[in-house]
């Protein structure tokens, strides 16, 4: 069994990191990456396919794009590290996928120009129903397809449209073989309208105009073209999801909402056949708020506040302001310490599901740069 996220990801060609918003997702993916190329070698690429420009900010890269970029060799110095490989990472650009996955697969250079210039295609390209989530594993497969890389450590959206990333091959699939689809392509493929169908679209002509159904039906039917590519893929990318080099990264945080998140997420995954290697706690209380030792001392400046502010003697300051702050430190204390006891009953749960789990500490200060993934990187890598 899995001992360590090190040993997990040195096995693995993938890692997709799935969880709630704002629980520390895209900085995992990072710091789990920059550590990969650290101390395993290789080339290894982060790969977002979330919007928000956190993991330029975390690499000190001015932006990011379709294009994988390389950390430069002067950032990892600064960072205090002489890495064994290299670190590489990328953003989806949803708009440039979809141009280059139509030049990837419809049929001639003439389709590729239509389908291009069809304003339906130009204005919702990359934003229609599960595009966003199909282009993404798109781009995962056909990078994973050059050999190019070691490891890609994925960063994908919140956990729902996590599983819209991971269905959306199957989704787009039944689209573009759909009885709708038929429909609206019906008066491209021929000038006799059924009765049935007639109506619709002479009410659609007199609100949209001709042209604009005219655009619809040619985007379709020209996507049509590119069917037999779709489904190919979609039972290419299954294969790279369910396959043995291929890991999930659940991240969450000991929360009511997020941790909801993480139970559902890991439940689907398991419904699909998927078993997650890792489960990352962030923002966990430290230990020593169990310790024994710790709670009696606490309890006691909660209790015996006004004894202790005596015995401290007037250098302490006044008595009665004195008396206060032990008591509040003593409750304050107390009250975390009830939280920690409620993490560690829920850590005791959910550790049961994946072969690893990591419980990072609440750390004190933003993480915004590669120092601070690094920093992070070396508790996911240690952690039993």
């Amino acid at each position: 069994m899995t001992q360590s996220l090190e040993q997990l990801l040195a096995a693995k060609e993938i890692a997709i990191c799935c969880g709630a918003g704002g629980v520390g997702k895209t900085t995992t993916a990072a710091a789990a990456a920059a550590m990969a190329a650290v101390s395993l070698g290789g080339k290894v690429l982060v790969l977002t396919v979330d919007p928000a420009r956190r993991l330029a900010d975390a690499l000190g890269m001015e932006e990011l794009g379709n294009a994988e970029v390389r950390v430069p060799d002067s950032v990892m110095k600064a960072a205090g590290v002489e890495p064994r490989g290299e670190l590489w990472a990328a953003m989806l650009d949803a708009k440039q996928s979809w141009d280059e996955l139509v030049r990837r697969h419809a049929p001639d250079n003439g389709t590729v120009n239509r389908i291009l210039e069809n304003p339906l295609y130009q204005n919702i390209s990359g934003r229609f129903a599960q595009g966003n989530e199909y282009i993404a594993m798109e781009r995962l497969y056909e990078i994973h397809r050059t050999g190019t890389y070691d490891l890609i450590v994925v960063d994908t959206p919140p956990t729902r449209h996590a599983l819209d990333f991971l269905e959306a091959p199957d989704r787009m699939a039944e689209f573009f073989s759909s009885r709708l689809l038929r429909w609206l392509t019906a008066p491209s493929r021929s000038r006799v309208l059924t009765i049935a169908s007639r109506p619709f679209y002479q009410v659609a002509d007199r609100l949209l105009g001709s042209q604009f159904l005219q655009d619809i039906a040619e985007f379709f039917l020209l996507f049509q073209t590119m069917y037999e590519g779709f489904v190919e893929r979609s039972e290419s990318v299954k294969r790279l999801v369910h396959g043995r080099r291929t890991t999930f990264i659940v991240v969450t945080a000991l929360e009511a909402t997020p941790l909801r998140e993480a139970e559902f997420f890991m439940d689907a995954l398991a419904t699909m056949g998927i078993h997650p290697g890792a489960l990352i706690l962030n923002k966990v209380l430290p230990e020593y708020l169990l310790d024994a030792g710790a709670t009696k001392a606490a309890e006691k400046l909660r209790s015996d506040g006004a004894r202790l502010a005596a015995e401290l003697g007037p250098n302490a300051g006044d008595a009665t302001a004195v008396t206060r702050v032990l008591r509040e430190v003593g409750e304050s204390f107390l009250n975390f310490g009830v939280v920690a006891k409620r993490e560690a009953e829920q850590r005791a749960e959910l550790g049961t599901r994946p072969d690893v789990v990591v419980a990072v500490p609440f750390f004190e200060t933003d993480i915004y740069d590669l120092a601070g993934l690094l920093r992070l990187g070396r508790i996911l890598w240690t952690a039993p």
